[in-house]
């Protein structure tokens, strides 16, 4: 058996998502792209006219502090809330109108923050799920099902614990589970909801380095904005439901965003490693108009 394995753990390699660029020779074409959408619950409005272009191929991150709609907005693009106005299209058409569930879900990859309970699965069962859109729930596995499931396991390096109970594992092998889950469904899309926010630092950088490696359209939402400046082609900026910045991390990322959108003091500067990358200082006993607090009332 042939596996291209992509997944390293050494801590020498945990950095080198940051010289890893996606293959743009397809990222020509619009694979997604949210038309004005807007979102209500219970009477508060979520999400206010949102609209923004996903290319194929991009590495898209979703920044913005909590309750401005990050999740929200996913649910949206990943078909499982339904926008009160405007539309979400993929490849040129409106994922509600033209798409049934099944269909949608045979090119829609979804990794959630919270890992969801699977009791006595084990790992080769999860990722055996990424077969349903594409065989149904009682279609007996193949022999090629079995081989791509393997491959699968061994690209995000859990070879060992094929058939280990899911619930046994810790948090970073369980998103990468989840992640080999995806790679047996072969999306076009991979939509991630804050995958690394429980994670230690060494499994955060391993589960979005492991994301990228993959070649494909990834849309995630983050709350650490260094990894997402590091890993991301395009940033989106919400607050309170609003689209308020998108562009390239180097546009993204400034003082003055971080001060108006999260209320931090912040000084950018250029990784360490990469020019293009910006690195993000913040500032201790500052408020955001860069004056300083009196500690003393604290």
């Amino acid at each position: 058996m042939l596996c291209l394995t992509v997944f390293n753990v050494s801590v020498a390699s945990e950095y080198q998502f940051l010289n890893i660029s996606n293959s743009q020779s397809s990222a020509t074409a619009d694979l997604l792209c949210a038309q004005q959408v807007s979102w209500h619950a219970d009477g508060q409005l979520i999400l206010d006219n949102v609209s923004f272009t996903i290319k194929k191929g991009s590495f898209t991150g979703i920044l913005g502090p909590n309750g401005a709609g990050k999740s929200s907005l996913l649910r949206c693009l990943y078909r499982y809330t339904k926008p009160d106005s405007g539309a979400v299209l993929f490849n040129q058409k409106d994922i509600w109108q033209h798409y049934a569930a099944y269909q949608y879900a045979q090119d829609i990859a979804v990794v959630l923050q919270e890992t969801p309970s699977h009791f006595n699965l084990t790992v080769h069962d999860i990722v055996a799920l990424g077969l349903i859109p594409h065989k149904g729930i009682f279609t007996r596995e193949q022999a090629s099902d079995s081989q791509k499931i393997a491959c699968a396991i061994e690209q995000v390096g859990l070879i060992d614990k094929t058939l280990q109970n899911f619930e046994h594992l810790s948090g970073g092998e369980k998103q990468r589970a989840l992640i080999a889950r995806a790679i047996v469904q072969s999306p076009s899309l991979l939509i991630m909801d804050e995958p690394t926010s429980h994670l230690d630092v060494r499994y955060q950088i391993q589960v979005m380095e492991l994301a990228k490696s993959l070649d494909i359209t990834v849309i995630a939402s983050f709350h650490d904005l260094n990894l997402a400046s590091a890993m991301c082609d395009q940033l989106l900026v919400l607050k309170k439901g609003k689209l308020v910045e998108q562009g390239t991390p180097k546009e993204v990322i400034t003082p003055e965003m971080l001060s108006s959108v999260f209320g931090v003091c912040a000084e950018v500067s250029e990784h360490g490693q990469h020019q293009q990358v910006p690195h993000i200082s913040y500032f201790y006993g500052y408020d955001s108009t860069n004056k300083k607090a009196d500690l003393n009332d604290a």
